[in-house]
Parts: structure tokens; sequence; C-alpha cells
């Protein structure tokens, strides 16, 4: 069975300011899990005040980003490509721009918005989703006690435990990781007495 993939992600927003030749570049990140979240959340923290509030997200395979307004291909997509370097999904980043008087060029407009992304990313805090999933089994009264030592060394969440006449039917929530091995271990530890239920 191939390792799903880990969801990294943001457990909470990020915010950081940086001054470049008297211009204020404020990076915002957030967790968003849909194009519409995304778009909403960019409302509520964009300032129509500022000269500039770009933008740019991923959401899995779905991406956009903006210059609003800035020179095409020195904001949006620079910004896209910071993001897309630290591995981060379902992440909304925003800078917003108030403009010092003084022009930055091409380039430096490139630098200055990939910088304010890395380090609103950097006052982020990171969370990392493991794959999880569900697993059935049917214990007999006479080997629940193998059952619970072996459920105490994995990372896994009761769902539901029903009593029937042949013994406890359990649903859990574990790990994709270790799903196998604990299958395994069920039942070459109750030599074959636990089940395991489609």
């Amino acid at each position: 069975m191939s390792e799903a993939k880990i969801l990294r992600t943001l457990a909470k927003p990020g915010q950081a300011e940086i001054i470049i030749q008297k211009s204020r570049f404020i990076g915002q990140a957030h967790r968003v899990q849909s194009p519409d979240e995304a778009m909403d959340t960019l409302k509520q923290v964009s300032d129509s005040d500022a000269t500039h509030n770009c933008w740019a997200y991923r959401i899995g395979g779905l991406y956009r980003f903006s210059d609003d307004g800035e020179p095409g291909g020195t904001a949006g997509r620079p910004m896209l490509t910071t993001l897309d370097g630290t591995g981060l999904d379902e992440v909304l980043v925003v800078v917003t721009r108030y403009f010092g008087g003084i022009k930055l060029g091409t380039g430096g407009l490139v630098r200055a918005y990939s910088q304010a992304v890395r380090v609103c990313l950097e006052a982020a805090e990171i969370l990392e989703i493991h794959p999880k999933t569900e697993l059935r089994c049917l214990v007999p009264f006479d080997s629940t006690s193998i059952y619970y030592h072996l459920l105490n060394q994995v990372d896994a969440t009761v769902v539901s435990e029903t009593y029937n006449n042949e013994g406890m039917e359990v649903c859990l929530e574990i790990l994709l990781s270790q799903e196998q091995a604990f299958r395994d271990s069920l039942v070459d530890a109750s030599n074959g007495t636990i089940r395991l239920l489609p």
C-alpha cells in the first residue's frame, strides 16, 4: 500500500512586515480549503487604502495569483513560487504594499514580494495532517485484553465499540501508516481469533 501524502498546512495564520526603500510590505498567510474561502479571506484581509494587495494561493492542484496593479509577473507569480517552495498546501498568502515613493524596479519587486511571503510563513504555525483510515474488527470476549494491549501501542481513535453474542465489534480511526502493521498484530497476537471486518 503506498503511503498517502502528509498534508503540511497552517495551524495558525502568520503575519510579518518588511520595509524596503521606504515601502511597507505586510505579508499574511492563512489556511484556506477552497477557492471561495480564499477569495472571502482575501476580501477580509486586504486594505483598500494600500497601494497594492497582491496574492497567491495553493489548494492541492488548484492555484491562482494576482499582481494587483504591479507590473506583470513581479508579485503574484513569485509569491506562488515562494509558497510552493515550502511544500505547504491549502494556503493563501497576501502581501499588502504601501508605496514609499521609491520605485524598486522589476527585480526589486520580485525580491520584495518573495521575501514578504517567506517572513509571514516563518511567523505562521505549521500543522502536519497525517492521513487516517477506518478499520473494523470483531474481538471475541476472551481476546479483549490482547486488543486493548495492541490498541495502546498505536495512534488510533475508537469510533465505536458495540457488543453482540460473538464479542465486541470495533470501529477505529487509525493512521494509514500504522494500519497494516496493526492488522497483522491483531491477527498474529490472537492466533486469528480477532477477525478483521470489511
